[in-house]
């Protein structure tokens, strides 16, 4: 892939004040390319094992407080996002937040937008294998677009 092909940017974000340098490092790229930019936060929220799981007299998983909960991380992260959009001048329509596993839902994204180039934090630990984290290897195995990781101080 050529650079020319980055005239559409996905900027994977966490809004966590450690991964400024990944926004950063977007908006730089959205002005050198002149390109789109499209943010997006993924909620990955898994339910407490069945085991633990409250049920009724049917049997049947009692799921009103997961539900609860999975809409109040969702409020929360599209308040985040609008916040983050507003101050990069991102359009609304380039706001996205979706539920699911983190690398499989910027993969899944990055395909169904067609970008060109995928920005990501990473907080690689030490050693070969630690290298990159979790979601930065799975999305590195990305055949469908270029992805830039960022690498992020240690914690």
């Amino acid at each position: 892939m050529d650079t020319e092909d980055y005239g559409h940017l996905l900027l994977a974000t966490d809004f966590e004040p450690e991964s400024e340098p990944v926004v950063a490092r977007a908006v730089r790229l959205r002005a050198l390319f002149g390109a789109r930019l499209t943010l997006l936060h993924v909620v990955e929220y898994v339910p407490p094992s069945m085991d633990y799981m409250p049920v009724g007299y049917s049997g049947d998983p009692l799921i009103g407080g997961e539900a609860g909960l999975e809409a109040e991380l969702l409020r929360v992260a599209e308040q985040e996002m609008d916040a983050l959009g507003e101050r990069l001048g991102v359009p609304a329509a380039d706001r996205l937040v979706r539920v699911g596993a983190t690398g499989q839902v910027i993969d899944e994204v990055a395909a169904e937008l067609g970008v060109g180039l995928v920005v990501i934090g990473s907080h690689g630990r030490h050693g070969l294998l630690g290298l990159f984290g979790a979601t930065a290897r799975q999305v590195l195995r990305n055949p469908d677009c270029d992805v830039l990781c960022v690498k992020l101080g240690q914690d």
